[in-house]
């Protein structure tokens, strides 16, 4: 059984720095695309970031290009968002998602309908 578990969310302010961390289990997850989606109260689920191959390939939403870095460790079957230069528009519940690997180049602009898998998010809230 398939288990994606976040963790790491918390509040800071504009500017500060917070890292996601996304376990998971259950599967060889090195071949699949590891994704980062997130929802605001009131708004849609919107891509974050996604990768495979062992972090080779990587794609991102325009809206957090140069701030946000996502990593893989498949040795320990985790994947990580480091998130840089926080805004107050980045508060919002943060998923972890898995799915096949021509799914990751949809998550930039995508809902993550594609993916297969889904943590049960953690909560990231950034004060101005």
């Amino acid at each position: 059984q398939v288990q994606l578990v976040e963790s790491g969310g918390g509040s800071v302010q504009a500017g500060g720095s917070l890292r996601l961390s996304c376990a998971a289990s259950g599967d060889t997850f090195s071949n699949k695309c590891m994704g980062w989606f997130r929802q605001a109260p009131g708004k849609e689920r919107e891509g974050v970031a996604g990768t495979y191959g062992y972090g080779g390939s990587t794609f991102y939403a325009d809206s957090v290009k140069g701030r946000f870095t996502i990593s893989q460790d498949n040795a320990n079957n985790m994947v990580y968002l480091q998130m840089n230069n926080l805004k107050p528009e980045d508060t919002a519940m943060y998923y972890c998602a898995a799915g096949p690997r021509f799914a990751c180049r949809t998550v930039p602009t995508g809902t993550g309908d594609g993916m297969d898998y889904w943590g049960k998010g953690t909560l990231v809230t950034i004060s101005s």
